[in-house]
């Protein structure tokens, strides 16, 4: 059995693709790799369940990838495209009879209670309408889910300070523009890393495919998958272009290590 399984559940930008009301030719594209919902992943550490972020096709991805347990939550950050499907952990409170944990920065925790408001108030006439959730702060030091070690690794969105998070040779790093050279050396020694590739074109808030490839060469992991892809780059046609140990991450890989 391996150390680490990851289940890649969703590999696009906050649109999806295809994007609604776009006929090019990934949009369109026959290839089910082109499809992609929402950025996640899910992590199987030997008997520890994670999920990262909730998309809003939480729901869909889980089915498709016969995801029947979690055991925590890690939000990266509160955009919609990262949280908008937290409703469905209620599912899983129903299979574990159990509160979710989940682990966030301040910003994104505060951001969770105001955007979600419903699940966080006393409701005894209402108490199955929503998901039961115990939420941890994290302070940016390494910390324990079941004996786990998990890093946050800070990056930047833009301006923006979101987390990426590392499982022992696995990292994951989505929705940044900029790896800081202190979180660069946090992945010292990554075999297997997710990295954010938006298109080709440069973007403010996120890495195009040049700066991903750069940055992935920087950090040196002999595995690179590139997440957050929007409908510019095909799946087949960029993956031809890319260097050896690199590919796009597509909807319902599975990495083990």
């Amino acid at each position: 059995m391996p150390d680490l399984e990851i289940i890649v559940l969703g590999t696009g930008t906050s649109h999806g693709v295809p994007m609604i009301g776009c006929d090019c030719q990934v949009c369109t594209s026959d290839d089910p790799r082109d499809k992609r919902t929402r950025p996640s992943i899910f992590v199987c550490h030997k008997e520890l369940h994670i999920l990262i972020d909730t998309t809003p096709e939480l729901r869909l991805q889980c089915i498709a990838n016969q995801i029947n347990r979690v055991d925590a939550v890690l939000f990266t950050h509160h955009h919609a495209d990262h949280v908008a499907g937290l409703d469905d952990l209620r599912r899983f409170n129903w299979l574990t009879k159990k509160s979710m944990p989940c682990y966030g920065t301040k910003r994104t925790l505060d951001a969770l209670r105001r955007m979600f408001l419903y699940a966080f108030e006393h409701a005894p006439d209402s108490p199955h309408s929503r998901p039961h959730l115990t939420l941890h702060e994290l302070d940016g030091r390494p910390f324990e889910i079941a004996g786990h070690e998990i890093i946050p690794i800070p990056l930047l969105h833009g301006p923006m300070p979101v987390l990426g998070f590392r499982f022992g040779k696995f990292a994951y790093c989505t929705d940044c523009s900029i790896v800081p050279d202190d979180s660069r050396s946090l992945l010292h020694g990554v075999e297997v890393l997710i990295l954010d590739a938006l298109r080709h074109d440069t973007h403010p808030t996120h890495m195009n495919l040049s700066q991903a490839v750069e940055t992935a060469q920087r950090i040196g992991a002999s595995r690179t998958y590139f997440t957050h892809m929007a409908h510019q780059l095909k799946h087949a046609d960029t993956n031809a272009m890319l260097p050896d140990g690199m590919e796009l991450a597509y909807d319902g890989l599975r990495i083990e290590i």
